[in-house]
């Protein structure tokens, strides 16, 4: 499948989400999911290992950033279900970051360093322009909430991408053998 759709449908949904809870229209990221979930599904050959990574995500994007709520690091803007955890319009962001995973991201699946490097960057960096370009969130004005954005992501993102290429049945000597 053409990679273009994929990166595109998921900054969709990433705008969407932003921008949506920046006017406090929490439903329009998750809107923009069902949409690109829909189309991304349809075309796939890996449906089921999506679906599983979408819903793992969900949890796992709750989780992480439900606890930076509770840090006291961030504060979410259209923050439903609950003002102390994670709303539902980034967990609608990790869901749609995980249909990328076999599809525009799966080139990183034997990358690992890659994979981490990128987490580190474009996590923190996410969550900026989040805060700064879209006042999506606040996030506490200091070094630390960006560090531990960096190091989580850092983690998540090869780990995420080798559920992946577990889910799909893909060896790491296979996939490498078909990247040269």
């Amino acid at each position: 499948m053409n990679w273009i759709p994929n990166v595109l449908g998921f900054q969709i949904v990433w705008m969407a989400s932003v921008g949506g809870a920046a006017q406090g229209w929490w439903w329009l990221g998750p809107a923009a999911l069902a949409v690109f979930a829909a189309m991304q599904l349809a075309l796939s050959r890996q449906r089921r290992a999506d679906l599983i990574l979408m819903l793992g995500s969900a949890a796992l994007g709750f989780l992480v950033d439900s606890a930076w709520v509770v840090a006291g690091w961030m504060e979410f803007r259209a923050a439903l279900p609950w003002p102390g955890a994670a709303p539902i319009w980034i967990v609608a962001m990790w869901m749609g970051f995980a249909l990328t995973l076999n599809h525009s991201l799966g080139a990183l699946k034997n990358r690992p360093v890659l994979a981490a490097l990128l987490g580190l960057v474009g996590g923190p960096l996410a969550y900026w322009a989040a805060a700064r370009a879209w006042d999506a969130v606040t996030i506490v004005p200091s070094p630390w909430p960006y560090v531990a954005l960096g190091l989580a992501w850092a983690v998540l993102t090869p780990a995420l991408l080798r559920a992946a290429q577990i889910l799909t049945g893909e060896s790491r000597t296979a996939a490498m053998a078909s990247q040269a």
